[in-house]
């Protein structure tokens, strides 16, 4: 529902609701004017030449109302011939009055005018001007021949127009409070549509960055089971095909039944089946975003430890681990970026380093906890393009992520022909 934007004059509905029998413009004036010529003519038969002045004046009276005011409606739109029109009319009355003091009966019909035709404060002039013509009408007992008489019929006017024109202030005062208080309305149903627009801005806004947060959910899954499947099967499929690859080439040499190729055979499809039973369960943690298994029965210094020692006996590779520092309070996810961190510098030091030792430190300091994997490899360039490691491998990035990821750090420090260390330090109480 919306407020009417046209603004009404209350004056003018005022003076419509008080004076609704004389039909304010249209009917109203002339009814009056009619009752008082009839009420002439009854009290003026006996007196031809004075009627027919009350009779000429009176027929003045109509004929100005009706070529100004009723026949052309259109005029009343226009204030100086409005003006114009309330001082003929004014003047008129007041010689109806001055022959026949009865004709200030007539004077509502000039307020009616007034407040009807003119605007304000022009409108003061009309009122003032008919009340003078209804204090003349009710003086008109009193002789103004004298001082005191002329006081007196001043007292009348004055009693009249203060009156009258203190309506027309307080009517003129309540059409600007209720121009104001449109203004306001309008200004409110325009702010509302503004806050429309904007909740509507807002409410796409929010739908975007929903499909955003969607999308970056979506992406952080899939980075998320992209490094799980590298760090777990990927790396556990590699040393299932290590595996076979040898199985399948001392299974060449089975024709000599010796004890030891027999041997040697089994043992690589042993550790090719055991590869696979835990690449299964890590495919199905990962699936299930769980926590690694080593994790679930075990502390991180001693899961490191474990994937070390299975890391050893698929590889024929000591690996000293050490722990030193009393561990502190660390979150599930960083426990699980560290493991993986130093299952994945392991799969590292098997594809690529050609090493002789290999060792693993966790250190718990007073406010992190510090993965360093040093090997004595051939080593690489980490500003090269092309090497084993170039780009830093999806390994490495994938590492990367999941420490950054705990506000952690991750350094590579190698040269060729030299060895490689990994350093990812992790803050403590990381993860939260």
């Amino acid at each position: 529902m919306t407020a009417e934007l046209t603004i009404r004059d209350p004056a003018a509905t005022v003076v419509r609701d008080v004076t609704a029998w004389l039909r304010l413009v249209a009917v109203g004036p002339y009814a009056l004017l009619a009752a008082l010529t009839a009420y002439t003519v009854a009290q003026r038969r006996a007196e031809p030449g004075p009627l027919t002045v009350d009779l000429a004046l009176c027929a003045a009276t109509a004929l100005w109302m009706l070529a100004l005011v009723t026949v052309r409606p259109g005029w009343r739109e226009r204030p100086v011939l409005m003006t114009v029109f309330l001082v003929g009319l004014a003047a008129i009355t007041l010689v109806l009055v001055v022959r026949d003091p009865w004709f200030g009966v007539f004077t509502p019909a000039g307020y009616v005018y007034a407040f009807r035709l003119l605007r304000w404060p022009w409108r003061l002039g009309g009122i003032c001007a008919f009340a003078v013509v209804a204090g003349t009408a009710q003086a008109s007992g009193i002789p103004r021949t004298t001082v005191a008489g002329v006081l007196t019929w001043a007292a009348v006017v004055v009693v009249n127009v203060v009156p009258m024109c203190a309506l027309a202030w307080a009517l003129e005062r309540d059409r600007l409070r209720q121009e104001e208080r449109l203004r306001a309305l309008d200004e409110a149903r325009a702010a509302n549509e503004r806050l429309a627009a904007a909740l509507a801005e807002n409410a796409a806004l929010q739908e975007r960055l929903v499909g955003q947060a969607r999308a970056a959910g979506i992406r952080d899954e899939r980075e998320r089971l992209a490094r799980e499947i590298h760090d777990t099967l990927a790396q556990g499929l590699t040393g299932i095909v290590a595996q076979l690859r040898a199985a399948e080439a001392a299974g060449d040499d089975l024709a000599a039944e010796d004890p030891a190729d027999r041997a040697g055979w089994r043992r690589h499809v042993t550790l090719a089946a055991q590869l696979s039973r835990e690449s299964l369960a890590e495919a199905r943690r990962s699936v299930h975003a769980l926590r690694p298994q080593e994790l679930e029965c075990a502390a991180l210094g001693a899961a490191i430890a474990d994937i070390a020692g299975r890391w050893s006996a698929r590889h024929g590779l000591a690996v000293q681990v050490t722990t030193t520092g009393a561990p502190g309070p660390l979150r599930p996810e960083a426990e699980a970026a560290l493991l993986r961190a130093a299952q994945e510098a392991l799969a590292n030091v098997a594809k690529h380093a050609e090493a002789s030792r290999v060792g693993v430190t966790l250190s718990y300091l007073d406010d992190e906890v510090a993965l360093d994997v040093r090997d004595d490899g051939r080593g690489f360039d980490p500003g090269a393009t092309g090497g084993p490691h170039a780009g830093g491998g999806f390994g490495l990035v994938a590492m990367r992520q999941r420490i950054e990821a705990l506000d952690g750090t991750l350094q590579i420090e190698s040269r060729p022909r030299h060895g490689t260390g990994i350093s990812a330090r992790v803050p403590l109480g990381a993860g939260a």
